[in-house]
């Protein structure tokens, strides 16, 4: 098999041709196998030199016309030189291809896409979450009216994205769609990811996120203070349903499960740990992590309190946790009786353990990162930022180091 080549630019004779410009042909050569290939420009035969393969004269058009023939010459060099490194088999037609781009799958976004999100779906509880096929199926639903609303396409090519794609989605999103700077930032993350997987199949070989900079910031976590907890928890309530979604709720205050993990909880999940005490020991339904929290006395005592409770019991489970909707309803009723004018939900529970329970009272960031089963600190350093009450501590500790008392 050959790997050598030749090339040769030559003026091609048009049907019919009378007289005037010729257009300029590209051959490519291997063992005596020629390929043809437009170069998309013309010369009058009279200013062509068929020796030099080149136009003949000083003048700019000249110029120009014989540096986009080197262009070209150079293109097919390289495009070889690739072929030969990577070992494939030289011929005139694979050169042809290679340098017309053509030899490259033609992946339409979504396309991949859709097989992206197909097989998520065949993954479902080895690896994949329910709600996240729904979040990038959303995702997906969003491009295909980006693609029709904005740039009247039915679908493109992944090698067309660049920039101005990646950018003109991003204002789509927030402009026709409405979504906040954060829900934008996580469709985006979405596409970023069919990109690289893109960019791993060799099927673009630009990465349009290269310029790209998200500059959304994520929202202040809301917390309950120590005293609008003392609230929740010393407030007497007649009605058994309000009476135990504070009780679910204040037992994750004081361990910082996820309404899933919460809901989840069973006998199973309870063992000695450190010091004999007793620990939950349990994944995360999220993320899969571990997470083990030492139970403290409060959260020790509402488990106390439904030990022999039936309706969790005969589920096997520990606490009696409704739907997370109907346990958000009655969080809002809560809050109204307890004079607490945030907007109560359950997920401010963990973020109350993280910062009222755990980083307030000196807790390490580390220790309540481990609690928490966050698989990066930075999730939890989070928490830190928002803590006026701890600033203020240092500080008064520091005023009475610095006053020598």
């Amino acid at each position: 098999m050959s790997t050598n080549y030749s090339l040769l630019f030559y003026l091609k004779k048009p049907k019919n041709y009378v007289s005037g410009p010729k257009p300029i042909y590209l051959r490519i050569t291997v063992d005596g196998i020629p390929k043809e290939v437009s170069t998309g420009r013309e010369c009058d035969p009279t200013k062509w030199i068929s020796k030099a393969n080149r136009a003949k004269g000083t003048k700019e058009d000249v110029k120009t016309l014989n540096a986009y023939l080197d262009t070209l010459e150079h293109k097919v060099a390289d495009t070889h030189l690739q072929m030969t490194k990577r070992g494939e088999e030289i011929t005139a037609e694979s050169i042809k291809m290679k340098y017309l781009g053509r030899d490259i799958p033609r992946k339409t976004l979504l396309t991949v896409f859709l097989e992206h999100n197909e097989q998520m779906k065949a993954l479902l509880g080895k690896g994949f979450k329910p709600n996240t096929l729904k979040g990038y199926n959303t995702s997906l639903s969003h491009i295909e009216r980006y693609l029709n609303e904005s740039l009247n396409l039915k679908d493109i090519e992944v090698r067309k994205m660049d920039h101005g794609f990646v950018a003109g989605y991003e204002f789509f999103l927030r402009s026709a769609l409405g979504c906040s700077e954060v829900s934008a930032a996580k469709y985006i993350k979405h596409l970023r990811k069919i990109v690289k997987l893109c960019l791993a199949h060799k099927w673009i070989t630009e990465d349009p996120f290269a310029f790209y900079k998200n500059s959304a910031k994520a929202k202040e976590k809301e917390f309950l203070t120590e005293d609008e907890l003392e609230r929740i928890e010393r407030k007497l309530f007649t009605i058994p349903r309000l009476a135990h979604v504070r009780d679910i709720f204040v037992f994750c205050c004081y361990t910082g499960l996820s309404y899933a993990d919460v809901k989840k909880l069973s006998d199973d999940d309870i063992g000695r740990g450190f010091g004999g005490k007793l620990w939950i020991f349990t994944n995360r339904e999220k993320t899969e992590t571990a997470s083990n929290i030492p139970i403290l006395p409060k959260a020790l005592e509402i488990l106390s309190r439904y030990s022999d409770y039936p309706p969790p019991v005969s589920k096997g489970k520990l606490l009696p946790v409704l739907s997370n909707q109907k346990m958000n309803s009655y969080l809002k009723e809560i809050a109204d009786l307890c004079g607490i004018t945030k907007k109560l939900t359950f997920h401010m529970a963990r973020h109350t353990f993280a910062t009222t329970v755990t980083l307030a009272n000196d807790v390490p960031i580390e220790t309540v990162s481990k609690m928490l089963g966050h698989t990066n600190i930075k999730t939890s350093q989070h928490y830190a930022k928002l803590l006026d009450t701890r600033i203020g501590s240092d500080m008064l500790t520091l005023q009475r180091k610095l006053a020598g008392t």
